[in-house]
């Protein structure tokens, strides 16, 4: 398992372009962006050859969600937005080239049965499966606490396992975060457990406050063996709130956890020189 630092969440205090070599001196071995698209798509690329960091995740443009809305993958209504979102995200993506971009589910819209929204967001899943597909992209879909953000329609493992079985596209996966997991008490191993193979995937922050490692009540450890030995051996996410001391001071769990993972990527002399700036 290698080590991504989702730049919406860490080294803020920077310009979004800064936060990419930020990572890459912090030692990350890649880096994730919830929304990247104040950015152009070549301004990013070019940090990311220039610091030879892999983008792991992009998120489809959501709507209004993040100010409180429904979000678009779930509404009937909002259909042409939502094709529009994944026309923006695919020339987006064409240039970035993410490994996988997720799509949020959103919250159920007033007015839209649990039925009708889980409909709606099944078709615009095995769409954006198959769109991703061209440019071999993987599709993810994600889970989120209903603490955090009332009214989200996927909430558990069991949720994600149903709307993949009903997707049924080899190109989608769940995205599987821990700290919405743990957040509601859920037992997150027997999760992964569930969702085992079809774990595209992972973030992780500490339980209650979202912050990192160490901060809070998981016990990382189990949950990392726990997450092996479901056979995931992909990235980690670091998607947590450094407080108010910043980024830079929050990595002490850093160093601890690439001791179990140890760096697998070729360091070359361009990185050598920026890391040393």
């Amino acid at each position: 398992m290698k080590i991504a630092a989702n730049l919406s969440m860490l080294f803020t205090e920077l310009p979004l372009r800064e936060r990419v070599l930020a990572a890459l001196r912090a030692g990350f071995e890649g880096v994730e962006i919830q929304f990247p698209y104040e950015l152009p798509a070549v301004a990013l690329k070019e940090v990311l050859e220039l610091t030879a960091l892999p983008l792991v995740l992009i998120n489809l443009p959501a709507g209004d969600l993040m100010s409180g809305g429904p979000g678009l993958a779930s509404v009937p209504a909002r259909q042409d937005a939502f094709d529009a979102a994944l026309q923006e995200a695919l020339t987006y993506a064409a240039m970035a080239r993410p490994a996988c971009i997720n799509v949020l589910p959103g919250r159920l819209a007033e007015g839209v049965s649990r039925e009708q929204a889980l409909d709606c967001l099944a078709a615009n899943l095995r769409k954006s499966a198959e769109t991703f597909a061209t440019l071999g992209i993987r599709v993810l879909v994600e889970a989120i606490n209903p603490i955090d953000m009332p009214g989200f329609l996927i909430n558990t493992p069991e949720h994600l396992d149903t709307l993949l079985r009903a997707v049924d596209h080899p190109n989608l996966a769940a995205q599987y975060d821990l700290y919405h997991m743990a957040r509601q008490e859920l037992d997150v191993a027997a999760g992964m457990r569930l969702l085992a193979g079809r774990i595209g995937h992972v973030q992780f922050a500490d339980v209650p406050g979202r912050g990192a490692p160490g901060t809070g009540e998981l016990a990382f450890p189990a949950l990392l063996g726990a997450l092996r030995g479901s056979g995931y051996s992909g990235w980690l996410g670091a998607e947590y709130k450094p407080g108010e001391e910043g980024t830079q001071a929050s990595l002490g769990w850093l160093v601890q956890w690439q001791q179990i993972f140890p760096c697998t990527r070729q360091i070359t002399a361009a990185q050598r020189e920026l890391s040393s700036f």
